[in-house]
């Protein structure tokens, strides 16, 4: 952008221009509403009205996240008022996906720069008017900072709901912060309080509350929630409500923010499974996961109340959301297996003759080119090899605490005899249940299949 002289605009032509790009925004033509803002670029150094047309656009989803994060930084640099930077702060939830509850903090400097300049603002400004949409700002610049910047949201928080304790949305947002830190608890203070002090029902104050109800084991109040939004619901498994909803994807981090700090502060590594949602905010994992988040197969999460995204199955749409906590980690063992059959998902259907929660979940199912004489004995290095192709099946069995392995490998054992076409080899289970001769033959099959 030129640092040369601009011509001034008229208050008219600001409006103007924040209309015209706010409207090819809005029609998703973010481009052409990048173009319009130019002039805007251009006066807002010396025209603090400009700058709060750019805030505004921003605000209005108009620019690409990166373009709006880049137009705040330049109004940063270029003003110190109290007002402008208070917007400024404000508007920060525009720059960030803020439905990807578990991001990691943001790199662009103008979160660290925000708070910094809002955060000596806010000190030099105490017991006077401009404190309370300077801690505005400020609380929402720290809060989308993930967990780097949690005690000064917290304390600007707190410090708007003692300057106007009877102002229901000072609550509303302590409670939304508590909420994606888990302190559920405090979380359920927060929102009935805001509820208490509406004069209306507010469905944001009520998702939330039952989000941090559930989150807290309030089966109670969480049930009262739901019955209150017309679910319909009663008491459940694991000491919650329970109801029957259709089954939806949540995205699970292996450190999701609620149970995040400062110091190991992104979400690790991520997967996206299916659960068996039991309430409008938790639900079983139905998915045995590929890698090791500390969180798997058959426990309870709690998720957040926005979805993601939206993934597509024919003509379903089905959401994502994101995970907000693991409630209840029930112990679940898991054995690697690798195996063949002859039709689709002839493995994955065992899981409907094994005990209790067992399942055998297929990973991947195609077909492998591989040596007859090696698959017969792979203890001889063969100079001859004789293709087959077998349909192999590689995934992960998960076993319930309650189940012994050897009572597994038997049920396994008795259903792959009814089928006659299909082998699973699982050397892990069969150590696991005193088997050591089968381990060694079932670790060598398991190898050949399983290896590309």
């Amino acid at each position: 952008m030129s640092k040369g002289p601009s011509a001034v605009l008229s208050s008219d032509e600001i409006a103007a221009i924040a209309r015209d790009a706010v409207a090819e925004g809005q029609a998703d033509r973010k481009q052409a509403a990048w173009q319009k803002i130019q002039p805007l670029r251009k006066a807002q150094p010396h025209q603090p009205e400009a700058a709060m047309a750019l805030i505004w656009i921003v605000d209005q989803r108009s620019l690409t996240r990166d373009e709006a994060a880049d137009v705040l930084l330049e109004i940063s640099d270029a003003h110190d008022d109290s007002g402008i930077l208070s917007m400024l702060g404000q508007c920060l939830e525009a720059v960030r996906d803020i439905d990807d509850l578990n991001a990691p903090p943001p790199e662009h400097p103008i979160f660290r720069t925000t708070v910094e300049k809002l955060d000596r603002l806010a000190k030099l400004h105490e017991g006077q008017p401009e404190q309370q949409p300077i801690l505005r700002g400020l609380a929402t610049a720290a809060r989308m900072m993930a967990r780097q910047k949690d005690a000064i949201a917290e304390d600007s928080l707190r410090k708007l709901v003692d300057i106007d304790p009877q102002k229901s949305p000072s609550h509303y947002n302590l409670g939304l912060f508590y909420k994606t830190r888990g302190r559920f608890a405090e979380g359920m203070a927060a929102n009935r309080a805001a509820a208490s002090l509406s004069q209306k029902v507010i469905d944001g104050y009520e998702w939330n509350l039952g989000i941090c109800a559930t989150g807290a084991g309030n089966a109670e109040t969480a049930l009262d929630v739901w019955k209150r939004m017309g679910q319909k619901i009663g008491p459940g498994r694991f000491d919650l409500p329970e109801g029957g909803y259709p089954a939806c994807k949540v995205r699970l981090a292996e450190r999701p923010l609620a149970e995040r700090t400062a110091d190991s502060d992104d979400p690790g590594e991520e997967e996206t499974v299916w659960i068996e949602r039991l309430s409008p905010c938790h639900g079983i994992i139905r998915s045995v996961l590929y890698g090791d988040l500390g969180v798997d197969y058959g426990d309870v999460i709690l998720m957040d109340g926005a979805p993601i995204t939206h993934h597509t199955y024919g003509e379903e749409q089905i959401p994502v959301f994101p995970h907000l906590a693991t409630l209840l980690r029930r112990n679940y063992r898991f054995f690697d297996f690798a195996g063949t059959q002859e039709t689709a998902r002839q493995l994955a259907d065992i899981s409907d003759e094994l005990d209790e929660d067992a399942v055998i979940y297929s990973h991947s199912e195609g077909f492998k080119i591989m040596c007859a004489n090696c698959w017969r004995n792979p203890d001889i290095d063969h100079a001859d090899h004789e293709q087959i192709e077998k349909h192999v099946v590689v995934g992960r069995i998960a076993a319930p605490p309650g189940i012994a392995p050897a009572r597994l490998l038997h049920l396994i054992d008795a259903a792959i005899e009814k089928r006659r076409t299909c082998q699973l080899y699982a050397p892990d289970l069969c150590a696991a249940a005193g088997q050591a001769a089968r381990e060694r033959i079932d670790r060598r099959r398991f190898a050949l299949l399983a290896n590309n």
